[in-house]
């Protein structure tokens, strides 16, 4: 090139005319170069016309305007699916389904894509949108602390999350169907928006509720029935009932539109039961009464009655067809009924289903089939698929966050490369409920198959909850202020107590070991301080449990002054005695002042425990031995008859042989409890050869010595506790029935040398606490005043307790548990084992409340009325009583 140039200089010079046809050629390059740069320059902010012919480019570059720091860029590129280097044309369906990505994003309330600027085949895009405000306060209107609540779990309204059409069109439906399902039917919502002035872009949401008056059933219409009549078919409907009549007394009375759906299959179940497999609801309708009422219209088919003419198995090979008719219980002849058939090939625990799913076939499937329907009779095929054995091919714990992994698997009943079984799932459940550590309500067991492996994955999904439990309290009492401080950690590890680098907290956790630390005192009068260790699986490798226990308590009393200036007798006996006109529950006296060092009562007790899980009669057993020591110290102690000074021993030997097979211990619904215990000491009197009829004790401190050096008894106790749930068990509000029946007896090797402590001490909230009868045992019996049954000066050496409850519950989350009950009961004590009549028993009744808070344990109050008059004391009967309860109750 550049010796062309150089030969064109030279020539062009020497010739003048090729110089002028050179510049001429270089004018028509320099017009046709000018041509194209304007052909191909940039142009900026072109108007882009629809109705054009779509032309394609490639996208060169994407910006975004007017969202603040909000979002990244990249991140609303994003939302429109548009790409740097994607060719698309303009005008073109690329760009509006970009805006329409963005619309459904529902947090912009304007969307614009326009074109900065196009060099010949490359375009460049920007985003413009305009975003939705944020919400910086919510406001409820109209309703309680409690509902709003409620409504902010359901609703997820938040401050600083944006606020959307579709947002509030949510909240304004789940709004309405929360108070709908509370019976205000009628009830308005309005949510509106106001600018924030304090903040851009903000806006302050009124949340305007008027929940009306709730919607109640005024009357019910049914028409059709013949068969049941109209006051039967209302009593199988749950949720809908009249008001105004006295049987639905205790029945919801609101109208609940998905309730009332409920209702209606309900009513149709009842005609299947009844062998009416034809029965249908016509219609059904509802018509406002009033403002606050409707009426309902229910017209009903009932069809005719089926009976059973044949049953036949089909595609059973394990089981012969008669044992599987004989678990049906059903015959030929029989009603056909529905409800029946469904429960003993499904659901029962001993139903034909689960007698082969008990046998790992899971894969097994069982459809009863109506193969000739004649006149009024059915013949009934079941068949079956029986399909192969599965086996568990992994165990999967999800959730658990607290103990160690080992710990929850010991507890289950299901292994991998064993044959799956729906009862040891069933039964994993229960041992998982029973830990403590895990929710109940929501576990979610779960099978995951693999058929054609013919394997099974078992998932545990748990959910923690807080298990240990502080408990400070404080209370006022006769002799002043009582404080009590407990401390109970039920998941300690005594193998990391010397490793601090593995606590969890302030303590050793992981291995579901309970230690409990317990101090109660109210400093001059009484002290008393415990310390105990339970380990569920001593040694780790069975579930054999080793407790031990160690308690100091001492117990001050009243000067004889002060009872002597006060005419009060310390035994209860007389005019002016605890439970007489000047009684100590009154005001006339105050203890506080009338300290006695002098008097007091020390016991010192140590125990070691070692109980075993049995196989026979089933794995609900457990036997269990602890032994004990105690020693009584006593210094001019008035309140035990037989014993006022000198010390005592006693070594006992406890066998307990009891069964638990309650699904949840914090709200049961099925299950029962039993316990069968002795505790005794070794029989002194019986080889010591000391005449104790010829002993004086009370006069005489050789005689006291001899008598009560070492205490001797044997003390029997039975207890029972059965759960019936009244309605489904599955349900989250089933209702249970509770019953239970308590005998206790303290006897004697010698009827000459009996025991002064180990009594019984029966009457009001059962709390063993702050009393004058220490180194007793605290039976419940509301309805009576602590202790009325047994007051001082009395020993019981025998009780017993009967009861009914009926639970009902209010609130099942792992936060908190409550659930109200009504109670009937009854019992005594008696002073001689041989006055022992369990069918002169001091009445009650009430209602209470008990509230479980994983920090703190159960707490209850009771109200309580005693029907009977009490051991002693001028008072007619037991009259009302508040009762406050601590504690699970055995």
């Amino acid at each position: 090139m550049r010796t062309i140039l150089e030969i064109l200089q030279r020539n062009m010079l020497k010739h003048p005319l090729l110089l002028l046809v050179f510049l001429l050629f270089a004018t028509g390059s320099m017009f046709a170069q000018d041509g194209a740069t304007v052909k191909n320059d940039t142009i900026y902010n072109p108007e882009v016309l629809y109705s054009a012919t779509p032309k394609k480019y490639e996208i060169a570059g994407i910006s975004v305007s007017g969202v603040k720091n909000n979002y990244e860029d990249y991140v609303l590129i994003g939302f429109s699916g548009l790409s740097v280097g994607e060719t698309i044309e303009i005008p073109g369906d690329a760009i509006t389904t970009a805006v329409k990505r963005f619309w459904r994003q529902g947090l912009f309330s304007d969307v614009a894509i326009s074109v900065t600027k196009i060099y010949g085949s490359q375009v460049w895009l920007n985003i413009d949108l305009k975003q939705r405000p944020r919400i910086s306060q919510i406001n409820y209107n109209g309703i309680k602390k409690s509902e709003r609540e409620d409504l902010e779990l359901k609703l997820g309204l938040v401050k600083g999350n944006q606020i959307t059409p579709n947002i509030v069109d949510r909240a304004k439906m789940l709004i309405k169907k929360h108070f709908e399902e509370k019976g205000f039917k009628n009830a308005e919502v309005q949510i509106l928006q106001k600018d924030d002035l304090s903040h851009e872009n903000q806006v302050i949401v009124d949340i305007n509720i008027d929940k009306k008056e709730k919607v109640k059933v005024h009357k019910i219409y049914i028409d059709g029935n013949t068969v049941l009549s109209d006051n039967k078919l209302q009593r199988v409907m749950k949720k809908t009932n009249e008001k105004g009549k006295l049987i639905n007394l205790f029945r919801t009375k609101k109208f609940v539109k998905e309730k009332f759906a409920e209702d209606l299959n309900l009513i149709i179940d009842k005609y299947n039961e009844l062998g009416y497999r034809d029965a249908v609801i016509v219609s059904d309708s509802v018509a406002p009464y009033n403002d606050k009422t409707v009426d309902v219209f229910i017209k009903v088919d009932e069809g005719r009655k089926y009976y059973l003419r044949d049953i036949r198995w089909v595609g059973n090979t394990l089981y012969p067809s008669e044992y599987l008719s004989a678990l049906l219980r059903m015959k030929p002849g029989d009603v056909y009924n529905q409800k029946l058939l469904r429960q003993r090939t499904m659901e029962d625990e001993d139903a034909v289903a689960n007698l082969y799913m008990n046998n790992g076939y899971l894969f097994f499937q069982l459809d009863p089939i109506e193969v000739n329907v004649e006149n009024d009779s059915i013949d009934l095929e079941l068949r079956m698929y029986e399909g192969q054995q599965a086996r568990i091919n992994k165990i999967i714990i999800q959730g658990n966050d607290r103990l160690y992994e080992h710990v929850v698997r010991r507890e289950l009943r299901t292994k991998p490369g064993e044959l799956f079984n729906k009862s040891d799932l069933m039964r994993s459940a229960r041992e998982i409920a029973q830990m403590g550590h895990f929710d109940p309500e929501t576990m979610d067991i779960r099978p995951e198959p693999d058929p054609e492996n013919g394997t099974v994955d078992l998932v545990y999904a748990l959910q923690s909850k807080a298990n240990d439990q502080i408990e400070f309290s404080a209370g006022w009492g006769q002799t002043g202020i009582i404080g009590k401080l407990s401390l109970k950690f039920t998941n300690f590890s005594v193998k990391n107590f010397l490793k601090p680098k593995s606590y969890k907290g302030i303590i050793p956790q992981g291995e579901g070991q309970t230690l409990t630390i317990s101090a109660q005192t109210n400093a001059r009068y009484y002290q008393s301080y415990s310390l105990s260790f339970m380990d569920p699986w001593f040694g780790g490798k069975r579930p054999n449990s080793f407790s031990f226990s160690v308690y100091y308590s001492r117990q001050t009393d009243i000067s004889t002054s002060y009872w002597n200036n006060n005419y009060i007798d310390p035994y209860g006996y007389g005019y002016n005695s605890y439970y007489g006109y000047n009684n100590y529950y009154g005001d006339n006296y105050d203890y506080s002042y009338a300290y006695d060092p002098s008097k007091s009562l020390q016991m010192f007790g140590v125990a070691v425990g070692f109980g075993k899980r049995l196989n026979w009669p089933d794995d609900y057993f457990t036997l269990s031995a602890e032994l004990g020591y105690q020693l009584y110290k006593l210094k001019d102690w008035e309140y035990l008859y037989f014993m006022q000074n000198g010390t005592s021993h006693s070594i006992t030997l406890n066998l307990t042989l009891a069964r638990n097979s309650i699904d949840n211990p914090i709200y049961t619904r099925r299950g029962s409890q039993f316990s069968l215990s002795l505790q005794l000491t070794p029989p002194y009197s019986l080889f010591n050869n000391v005449d104790y009829s010829k002993l004086d004790p009370s006069n005489n401190k050789k005689d006291r010595e001899t008598m009560y050096k070492w205490i001797e008894y044997h003390k029997w106790k039975f207890k029972a506790k059965t759960f019936t749930p009244l309605t489904s068990a599955e349900s989250q509000h089933t209702l249970v029935l509770m019953t239970r029946a308590e005998v206790g007896i303290l006897g004697s090797y010698n009827r000459h040398k009996r025991s002064p402590f180990e009594t019984f001490y029966v009457g009001g909230d059962g709390m063993s606490g702050y009393s004058y009868n220490y180194a007793t045992e605290t039976i419940a019996l509301r309805g009576y005043e602590n202790g009325s049954l047994t007051p001082y000066g009395y020993e019981g050496y025998a009780y017993t307790r009967l009861g009914v409850e009926l639970h009902f519950p209010v609130i099942l989350q792992p936060s908190s548990t409550i659930y109200a009950l009504a109670f009937a009961e009854a019992g005594n004590a008696w002073t001689e084992v041989r006055d022992f009549n369990p069918f002169k028993l001091k009445r009650s009744a009430g209602v209470g409340v008990r509230i479980f808070l994983p920090m703190i344990g159960m707490m209850g109050l009771d109200w309580a009325y005693g029907f009977d008059k009490p051991f002693t004391g001028v008072q007619k009967v037991g009259g009302s009583q508040l009762h406050f309860i601590l504690g699970q109750e055995f």
